[in-house]
């Protein structure tokens, strides 16, 4: 055998190998069932870690669910979903609550599908991150210390490196990032390094296509003028309390709001009244002794 054609059959066996064991990471991350779930829902489902840093001992959890395949997921675009917080599990959150496959019942026991999944229409990679939220874990006590923003989209691009490698036929496929509320500095943080990796290598494996904010935390500023315009606009407080409340709050300081900016949001509180504030055109919970969020992302007793 000469030489080339040598080196090519390595490199074919080594192509194979490394198929081979993808494929078997792969199916031993396949979620045959939830408990609770709903029969033939006909998609396929995959959950697992990947380690992000073997010195410290981090690794990731993640949740996959395809598009079905009525809808052909091997067509179908991969979406990163995160949730903020910072803290916030995406699968406790994103997934069970918003836009997951399936939504619990106030049994605590089952699951029904969700029609308005996004899996419908992309497969959805739900992301536990920092490492110490959700499932996600660490090792090393110290990181749940010191993590910050820098090392989370830091660890979240080495997650996606290496599960593109344990799912290869994602790789090249149109990619986008997406999250909500803390997650508006995760995801294009996240992205920015996606973005400066991608130019410096060929053909790329991350076809990254843009990415997607909900309800986004950016600055104090214009969170603020944002939260204020959007319930005055839609028609959640009156006219004087949106003057009063661009008055009496120091716009670059929601954090630490003064004695005059909380008594504007307690009467942005009393005259929105018992309406959630993440989705004003449904219902809000009334069972006696559970809980509400108010206008500032606080909980109260309802």
């Amino acid at each position: 055998m000469g030489s080339c054609s040598a080196m090519f059959f390595v490199l074919g066996f080594l192509a194979f190998v490394v198929l081979v064991a993808s494929t078997d990471e792969q199916e031993r991350d396949r979620i045959s069932k939830l408990p609770g779930q709903p029969d033939n829902v006909g998609f396929s489902q995959y959950s697992g870690y990947v380690t992000v840093n073997e010195q410290a001992g981090r690794a990731l959890f993640y949740w996959l669910t395809e598009a079905p395949a009525i809808r052909e997921p091997d067509s179908r675009p991969l979406v990163l979903w995160l949730n903020g917080g910072p803290g916030c599990s995406s699968i406790a959150y994103g997934a069970a609550e918003e836009i997951g496959p399936f939504h619990i019942r106030s049994d605590g026991k089952t699951l029904f599908v969700n029609p308005y999944a996004w899996n419908n229409l992309a497969n959805t990679l739900f992301l536990e991150s920092p490492a110490g939220v959700g499932f996600s874990y660490t090792n090393t006590t110290s990181d749940l210390y010191n993590s910050g923003d820098q090392r989370t989209a830091e660890d979240a691009y080495i997650f996606l490196v290496k599960w593109l490698e344990r799912f290869p036929k994602y790789k090249h496929r149109d990619f986008y990032i997406a999250g909500e509320s803390y997650a508006g500095h995760y995801v294009p943080q996240l992205s920015q390094i996606v973005y400066e990796m991608n130019k410096v290598v060929q053909n790329p494996i991350i076809n990254f296509k843009g990415f997607l904010v909900g309800n986004a935390v950016t600055d104090d500023y214009n969170d603020y003028v944002g939260t204020f315009e959007y319930w005055w606009t839609h028609g959640l407080i009156s006219d004087s309390t949106y003057r009063l409340l661009r008055v009496k709050c120091d716009l670059g300081s929601s954090q630490h709001p003064g004695t005059e900016c909380i008594r504007a949001l307690n009467i942005a509180d009393t005259e929105v009244g018992n309406i959630d504030p993440y989705s004003i055109y449904t219902p809000a919970c009334n069972n006696t002794g559970s809980l509400r969020r108010n206008l500032r992302g606080h909980y109260v007793s309802s």
